[in-house]
């Protein structure tokens, strides 16, 4: 590890502002550490460790209205491995938004350092309006659960027209299906809950590992509750942009694609590969693109998937699919081989369509009330045709009008703004190239927390830093910071 390169240190210092005020919290949770036990019970499920127990926590719908109906929210944990050494309680805070930690104290839980499951209970949960916690859904059809609907893909002429089209279907369905719960669905809702799970574990103060958009909500929990953190990793950071939100998550896909597809390209063009694409990795870029544009005007079969054609959309999707880990490379080669033939082998088998339901309607929730969407159609086709011209591989897609174009409800707050107010205790881990969360985004993140944050890059490719696509030098930092509080003096690189 050494400190980080003048390079970086100067795009730290020139990606972001730190923000202002902190928007008024309308509601607090509750600081009352004597709330009632948890009543903890045998886990629903395959395959978990039979240490995990589960329990629920009561919480407000709306925190602006506390005494009003509640929901709860489904907590899970395994407790510290060595009671002499307990230090407290590791919220698992999951990406997303959509996604659960329910069963992860079972799971990447158990992928941590010995020393710091001795020290520490890990807890799951499902964020409200996910299963098994009180749950909400949209009742879409099938055709507007799949990927390439709730993330635009424009015409393949850049029109957009069927985007919108699809945007106020999708909105007037959850509108009409989600109930009074979807409109409460939000990333600082989130943290609120946090705070009473931590309540209703009897912790004064918490620490987190959150990853992905699970680095906005624990930036968010930071800030709201700064006196009730602990040690807090921050793992494959979003930009907080305290006016878009996600849809600067959404944007930043563009710059994300092109840190990382050169990755693919050299490796899709190495001599001995045995599914070589291209013997440069200018021609993988250049054979990509052209099979992408050919599949616009002729898309194939492509059994079990939703579409079930393979067009260039499609292609791009699962591109972006790939991307994520280099272990899904060979995958993305393989498709575009076949492709190429004119036939493809079946898509894999999807989640069954309950979760996709419900994920979908988290997701969208989320997402539309974090932050206040343009609803005019002519901002959308300009951002689009300046993308695809900019940024041929994402084709418009980042800039595109996302369901929340057409939101029917009216923000519910501000959202959070991060600042660098609170202590210092605060680790980011990063690396260098995220198709999902780009540097360039996680380089906010640090500018806007300031002195209460360290941040850790690795010279490395694919997204999930901590214990899975980074360096054995960034895994002992942050494992050393969890166990000991050990956090390095200043900003640092590892290759």
């Amino acid at each position: 590890m050494k400190p980080m390169t003048k390079s970086l240190a100067l795009i730290a210092a020139a990606s972001g502002i730190v923000f202002g005020v902190m928007t008024p919290l309308t509601a607090s949770a509750t600081n009352d550490v004597s709330a009632p036990p948890l009543k903890w019970t045998e886990c629903e499920g395959d395959g978990l460790d039979p240490r995990q127990q589960c329990a629920t926590v009561e919480v407000p719908m709306d925190y602006a209205d506390p005494d009003g109906p509640t929901i709860e929210v489904a907590v899970s944990r395994i407790a510290g491995e060595r009671p002499s050494a307990r230090r407290g309680a590791l919220l698992l805070i999951p990406g997303g938004p959509g996604n659960t930690s329910i069963d992860d104290p079972s799971g990447k839980g158990q992928k941590l350092p010995q020393e710091v499951r001795d020290a520490y209970d890990l807890i799951g949960f499902a964020p409200r309006g996910l299963a098994p916690s009180t749950a909400v859904g949209c009742d879409l059809g099938h055709a507007d659960l799949a990927l390439s609907a709730t993330r635009p893909w424009p015409a393949a002429d850049g029109s957009i027209t069927e985007n919108l089209v699809t945007a106020e279907r999708i909105s007037n369905t959850c509108a009409r299906n989600g109930g009074e719960l979807i409109k409460h669905i939000s990333s600082a809702n989130e943290a609120r809950d946090l705070d009473r799970v931590r309540a209703a574990l009897g912790e004064q103060k918490i620490s987190a590992w959150g990853v992905s958009y699970g680095t906005y909500v624990g930036a968010v929990y930071a800030e709201l509750f700064p006196h009730r953190t602990d040690r807090i990793v921050l793992d494959s950071n979003d930009n907080p942009d305290p006016v878009k939100v996600q849809r600067a998550w959404l944007a930043a896909y563009e710059r994300g694609v092109e840190d990382v597809f050169p990755e693919f390209a050299k490796w899709a063009s190495a001599p001995g590969n045995p599914d070589r694409v291209a013997g440069t990795p200018a021609g993988v870029r250049a054979d990509f693109l052209s099979l992408a544009a050919r599949l616009d005007r002729e898309p194939i079969p492509w059994p079990g998937a939703n579409p079930p054609v393979l067009n260039g959309n499609e292609l791009r999707q699962a591109m972006l699919n790939a991307l994520y880990d280099t272990d899904d490379f060979p995958g993305l080669a393989q498709l575009i081989l076949a492709a190429r033939k004119g036939t493809v082998p079946p898509a894999p088998p999807a989640p069954p369509e309950e979760a996709l339901q419900n994920a979908a309607a988290v997701g969208v929730g989320t997402i539309c009330n974090d932050a206040d969407w343009p609803a005019s159609a002519d901002a959308y086709r300009k951002d689009v045709a300046r993308s695809r011209a900019d940024y041929p591989l994402t084709a418009g897609m980042p800039r595109n009008a996302m369901i929340c174009a057409a939101w029917p409800y009216e923000q519910p707050e501000a959202p959070i703004r991060i600042t660098d107010r609170g202590p210092s205790n605060i680790l980011l881990i990063q690396n260098e190239r995220d198709v999902a969360t780009p540097l360039t985004g996680a380089l906010k993140l640090r500018t806007a927390l300031g002195k209460r944050a360290v941040m850790v890059v690795n010279d490395a490719t694919g997204h999930d830093a901590y214990l899975a696509n980074g360096t054995e030098c960034g895994d002992t930092t942050v494992s050393r910071f969890l166990a000991t509080g050990n956090r390095p003096g200043r900003d640092t690189y590892c290759d």
